[in-house]
């Protein structure tokens, strides 16, 4: 597994400067291409973040797979409706995007 060092996260602004709480992760969703299938709480062309959280709550295994779906994309868990790949978004913007919607619930 790869390290990131504190100042690549800092430079993805997902740590503040102190380097001990998340940036604004309600916020990262939005520049990421997320908001444009994806709402908080209900069906857009996507499923909800919170249907996510709800289907996947008690998963161990949740964060990791659904971090590689946003990175690589993916179909038939929730439809036909493809889910297009993000590779602009890191592995750790993907792992904070994940975890940030896997607390919707």
């Amino acid at each position: 597994m790869k390290t990131t060092s504190i100042h690549t996260l800092l430079a993805l602004g997902l740590l503040l400067p102190g380097g001990s709480a998340l940036a604004d992760e309600d916020e990262l969703y939005k520049t990421k291409n997320c908001f444009a299938c994806h709402r908080v709480d209900r069906n857009h062309l996507g499923p909800s973040f919170k249907a996510i959280a709800e289907k996947y709550a008690g998963d161990p295994g949740a964060e990791a797979r659904l971090a590689q779906k946003v990175r690589a994309g993916g179909a038939g868990v929730w439809g036909q409706v493809p889910m297009p790949a993000q590779p602009q978004v890191s592995e750790a913007e993907a792992l904070t995007l994940t975890r940030w919607i896997l607390a919707r619930k």
